[in-house]
């Protein structure tokens, strides 16, 4: 049974990501763009089919694409849901990993000042210099309060007779705008604006999407923080360039924003790039990924979709349809060649009430005003992933990972279905509670990116979070802002992440820099970006894979990791035999 759960795990993981474009280059170009293949794609049971022509569609005669079956994912979840809550299994998984704990503490005390003594000697690189990525970051919260101040102000002054806005079908010049909000720009600080998050968020999900609107008015967010309004998302645009200009000036800080795509208009795709391509919104140091919320029970309410089934399409036609003829689209396929995966987000803490099993309605059944279950939305958008990569790869295209939100808050089950199929989650806090889970993350080295800061004003303070836990178990955990808009207060939210990590947890250098080699690994850089950043070796384990002079990683606390996992492994191979 975990044999297909593993053969399911890495129909994703074979991601190939373009390579930057080169000195020269613009990455705009649509002149390459491959030619139709004239296949057909459509939808059947909430999964794409790719056919070779509309005969081949109507017999329903599809194209070798295999996806992870569904009736074969229910039983290895139930397989799963029954292990982590076997006894037996839950006090060996918890004995193992206070082990591991006490194993990396003897390390430290032994070790620690061989380690500082490795990264002293290293010529030139030092945690400063080190590449680190922002592993999970929002692209409309991706520049900190300040910054948004500062160009409200600026916008304002240069901008002030414009019309920016459409209000109650009249158009109106940014002045009457403010006016009609009773506010002046001058008048504005960052205690006005009320983006940041605080203590009353704490808890409450509501709240916080709430400081996405800039002193509380929805208008505000439409004109500075969306793609799609009366400026075609220029100054959405321009703000993101600002943020890709500080960290080209920093070097060593990269960042992934989400974009995001809601399934309630096919159309959503073709707007999203064409204000990507008409802003020309390209940085080397941002890579993109797209956000899908959970929020079907809002479009079924309004009668966006007539059922879930549709929501699907809607998020993934577009795509198979741009990769089966890109010229049909050139934006799209442009846009797609900058993406690099999908993410899944809402609260998980909102409770559906629906247990996904071989009983659950198909997507096109799941006509009903209330949402489905976060394992019911990963199962979809993974095979959907999954049949995708497989005919871009055959067309030589990028393809996406698949790195959902995952455990901050809700069931366990959330983090089991992740388990099943993503490349690496965002969070992961709740896997605190569940022993097994946290030692199978561990075995298989799924990557999580933690967003300590953001957590603290969310679901959970921050002298409680399990980073340190994590780290020192040897799970591969990377750290990233979240939202610099409502969490941080510098122009370099990521080094202040790292900053207050370390002065929390007490990191050692060398701990800092193996977590940042952990974030540039999980990233989506391409191939050729992680051999200039990590070394030329940088796909090989334990110490083999680490060049100290990139990464600043002391080579004894490679050995000590991979000493320790390969120890883990060993004892589990050993019990199948003694079985």
């Amino acid at each position: 049974m975990l044999q297909t759960v593993c053969c399911i795990h890495i129909l994703c993981l074979s991601s190939v990501f373009t390579s930057p474009p080169k000195d020269g280059e613009d990455p705009f170009d649509t002149k390459d763009l491959p030619k139709n293949l004239g296949y057909v794609a459509r939808m059947k049971d909430g999964v794409m089919y790719v056919y070779n022509d509309a005969a081949a569609a109507d017999k329903h005669q599809p194209k070798d694409l295999p996806c992870p079956d569904y009736l074969t994912f229910i039983d290895d979840m139930n397989f799963l849901i029954a292990l982590i809550a076997q006894g037996p299994t839950k006090t060996y998984t918890h004995r193992r990993l206070k082990f591991l704990m006490s194993k990396f503490n003897v390390h430290e005390m032994l070790n620690d000042m061989e380690e500082l003594k490795e990264l002293k000697i290293n010529p030139h690189r030092d945690f400063y210099n080190c590449r680190k990525v922002d592993t999970h970051i929002h692209a409309a919260a991706c520049m900190n309060q300040k910054h948004l101040l500062r160009f409200i102000k600026r916008s304002y002054r240069v901008d002030a007779e414009r019309v920016v806005h459409s209000l109650k079908g009249r158009e109106v010049t940014m002045k009457e705008l403010f006016e009609s909000l009773n506010l002046h720009p001058y008048d504005l600080t960052v205690d006005s604006l009320d983006v940041h998050a605080g203590r009353q968020t704490f808890q409450r999900f509501d709240k916080f999407n709430a400081k996405y609107n800039p002193v509380g008015a929805s208008e505000l967010r439409d004109l500075y923080l969306k793609t799609e309004n009366h400026i075609s998302g220029e100054y959405f645009a321009t703000i993101i360039k600002e943020v890709a200009s500080d960290l080209e000036d920093a070097k060593y800080q990269y960042a992934e924003p989400r974009l995001s795509i809601y399934g309630s208009n096919p159309i959503e795709w073709t707007k999203l790039s064409s204000w990507f391509v008409k802003h020309r919104v390209f940085s080397p140091n941002l890579k993109w990924m797209i956000q899908v919320p959970r929020i079907y029970d809002i479009f079924r309410g309004r009668d966006f979709v007539p059922h879930f089934g549709k929501m699907l399409e809607n998020i993934f036609l577009p795509v198979f349809q741009a990769t089966i003829d890109p010229q049909s689209n050139p934006e799209l396929s442009i846009f797609l060649k900058h993406v690099t995966g999908f993410d899944s987000v809402d609260d998980e803490s909102k409770h559906s009430g629906h247990m996904f099993s071989s009983k659950s309605p198909k997507p096109e059944e799941w006509d009903i005003a209330k949402n489905p279950s976060y394992t019911y939305y990963i199962y979809y958008m993974y095979a959907n992933i999954a049949v995708l990569n497989q005919l871009r790869m055959q067309r030589g295209m990028n393809t996406f990972m698949f790195r959902p939100h995952c455990g901050e808050a809700g069931a366990i089950t959330h983090l089991l279905a992740a388990f099943m199929t993503a490349d690496n989650i965002s969070h992961g806090l709740n896997l605190k509670k569940s022993p097994v889970l946290q030692y199978l993350y561990f075995l298989t080295q799924i990557p999580i990116a933690m967003s300590p800061l953001s957590n603290n004003s969310l679901f959970l303070e921050y002298a409680k979070n399990p980073l340190l836990e994590f780290q020192k178990k040897g799970l591969v955990v990377s750290l990233s802002t979240d939202d610099p808009m409502q969490f941080h207060y510098t122009k370099e939210p990521l080094m202040e992440e790292y900053a207050i990590a370390a002065q929390v947890f007490k990191l050692s250098t060398c701990d800092m820099c193996e977590i940042a080699r952990n974030s540039v690994l999980q990233s989506s850089l391409s191939h050729e970006e992680k051999l200039h950043f990590l070394g030329q070796a940088y796909l090989k384990e334990g110490p083999e894979g680490n060049d100290i002079r990139k990464t600043n990683v002391a080579q004894i606390r490679m050995a000590y990791r991979y000493e320790t996992l390969c120890y883990e492994l060993n004892l589990i191979k050993e019990g199948l035999k003694t079985e």
